[in-house]
């Protein structure tokens, strides 16, 4: 068969005559239909055959019957790098293209899968877009997979539980509604467990709430009779997500129950530090005692004596009690037996605050200098620096590994190398002396007896907001993720949004979110949790505010007014 004519796109490809060629695929590389390629591969197949010269320039001309044929007829011409005319076809009837079709399907199957996917590319880079939409629709499902259905049929169950165990709450939900079998494979997978247990690791708050409702008893348990089905934690998902959203409501409210502890001092009034876990309470108080408390039962268990001066700070931990005393010395503690186990003698005045933590030992005191021990175990501490630099007063230290914080009444909050004990910086802005602050990661936050609170990165030392609210000197702070709780000698405690406050768009109506009125007297000393606040105070009362057991008994909830103040920045 022999064509005539020029290609209709007027131009060549390839320069080169044609030889002999021995592959017709060569030939499809240009034709955009199945019978257009059928038809170039029998006009080469009269060629001799040679596979390094098979180059063609192939170009296609559709033109409509004007007979009113409703098929279309199709010419297609191929011209070869020399000029000369291979040939050309008509598909005159569906019947001819069938067989065309299932010829080209035969050819194709003999081709390498790289030689396939080159034809198709070149195939589908002729068509249009109408046609490339039909080709996508086609192939959208053939490329989709239910690979959770698929791994189980190879045996590979645990890797279908492991995909699925990367999911949240919300989408292990919708997994559960594909078919029966993500349902199975989730069910005997233990899901809906594995992804509570991951939240209790890695959550406080859920952790608190397995603690106190006493369903960590059925976590981190392998498969026994005494673990419940995967039905049990489904159920109870929805369940500890609820406890979750009311106790933030709480926070939010002020709804609290409060239990109180009447110290009873026997001359000087005042609880000056305290410290607490699930069971009990320690404290320090003004009338020179450590008397430790039931946290159930809020009966005193003990009392330590021993200082000649007021307790006015404390830390423990498993093993110790250390506490600090206006006697200028550093006591340490049996934490079981309530004995004396060291004494450190090193401060001229009244030791102000003092922090432990993996061996290390920092105190500060009302003679301006910073102690820091190493604390090989109880009975062998020995100072290993001295650090001066204060101008007054140090009231309060906290530390890591990276850095030592210390606050004086000169107004300024300086930063030390924990490691080599050297001067950082200093962090200025409070207009009078500090008093308290708590230092973690890049932020400090700390408080001043010019009432206010401000907001620190250690980093740079800048300011990063200013808290104003309290009326008086804001005597003691903590914060966690969540929140900065804050008490002060106007007897009051207040609840600030930490993430707003972290926010330089926020508005100031946003920061403080509770004030809490119960104490009588100055606030000296708090801790707080995600489910409590537990405050010491100048009227020698502990209280602790209960954010977890709200009564709803019938009685009247008991809230705490909801105050706001301005925003000013320094």
């Amino acid at each position: 068969m022999e064509c005539r004519g020029r290609s209709l796109l007027g131009h060549s490809l390839f320069s080169t005559p044609p030889t002999p060629c021995s592959l017709p695929r060569s030939v499809w590389l240009g034709c955009s239909s199945v019978a257009e390629s059928l038809c170039a591969l029998r006009c080469v197949q009269s060629l001799p055959s040679s596979r390094a010269h098979n180059q063609v320039l192939m170009t296609v001309m559709e033109s409509q019957n004007n007979t009113g044929d409703v098929s279309p007829k199709k010419t297609t011409v191929f011209k070869f790098g020399n000029g000369s005319v291979a040939g050309s076809r008509k598909r005159m009837s569906q019947g001819n293209f069938e067989k065309e079709k299932d010829l080209c399907i035969q050819l194709f199957d003999q081709w390498s899968e790289s030689d396939q996917v080159e034809f198709v590319e070149h195939l589908i880079s002729r068509m249009c877009h109408y046609q490339h939409g039909h080709i996508n629709s086609y192939l959208k499902p053939m490329l989709q997979r239910d690979f959770i259905t698929a791994l189980p049929a190879q045996g590979l169950d645990h890797i279908a539980e492991n995909i699925l165990s990367f999911l949240d709450a919300r989408s292990l939900c919708s997994a559960e509604l594909v078919c029966r079998e993500w349902q199975r494979v989730i069910s005997d997978g233990m899901l809906w467990k594995k992804l509570i247990e991951k939240m209790v690791r890695t959550d406080p708050l859920w952790k608190g709430l397995s603690e106190r409702h006493q369903w960590e008893k059925y976590l981190f348990k392998n498969r026994t009779n005494e673990v419940p089905p995967n039905s049990y934690y489904h159920s109870l998902y929805p369940k500890i997500i609820q406890d979750i959203e009311t106790i933030e409501a709480n926070w939010r409210c002020g709804r609290h129950n409060l239990q109180r502890i009447q110290c009873r001092s026997e001359n000087s009034k005042g609880v000056y530090c305290l410290q607490y876990d699930d069971d009990k309470i320690i404290s320090g108080l003004r009338d020179n005692s450590i008397k430790i408390w039931d946290k159930q039962s809020l009966e005193c268990l003990k009392v330590l004596t021993g200082h000649t001066g007021s307790v006015l700070c404390l830390q423990y931990d498993d093993r110790v009690i250390v506490t600090g005393s206006s006697d200028s010395t550093v006591r340490v503690w049996d934490v079981v037996s309530g004995e004396v186990l060291n004494t450190l003698i090193h401060h001229n005045e009244a030791v102000l605050h003092l922090r432990f933590c993996n061996g290390l030992m920092v105190t500060c005191s009302k003679d301006r200098s910073i102690a820091v021990w190493d604390m090989a175990s109880a009975t062998d501490i020995s100072l290993r620096r001295v650090l001066v630099g204060h101008r007054a007063a140090v009231n309060v230290v906290d530390f890591d590994d990276k850095y030592i914080v210390s606050a004086s009444g000169d107004r300024t909050i300086k930063v030390w190398s924990t490691s080599t004990c050297e001067f950082v910086r200093t962090l200025n802005g409070h207009k009078r002396g500090i008093a308290c602050l708590q230092y973690r990661d890049r932020l400090v936050v700390s408080g001043s007896s010019d009432n206010t609170i401000r907001l620190w990165d250690i980093e740079c030392g800048a300011c990063l907001r200013v808290l104003e609210g309290h009326e008086e000197l804001v005597r003691c702070i903590r914060f966690d993720n969540k929140r900065i709780v804050s008490g002060a000698y106007d007897g009051k405690i207040k609840v600030w949004d930490l993430q707003a406050a972290l926010d330089p768009r926020a508005p100031a109506s946003t920061l403080c979110l509770r004030t809490l009125v119960e104490h009588s007297g100055r606030v000296f000393r708090l801790q707080f949790d995600e489910f409590q606040i537990i405050s010491s105070s100048h009227d020698d009362t502990i209280l602790i505010w209960d954010f977890l057991n709200v009564s709803t008994n019938g009685q009247p909830e008991r809230r705490s007014p909801s105050r706001t103040y301005t925003y000013v920045s320094r």
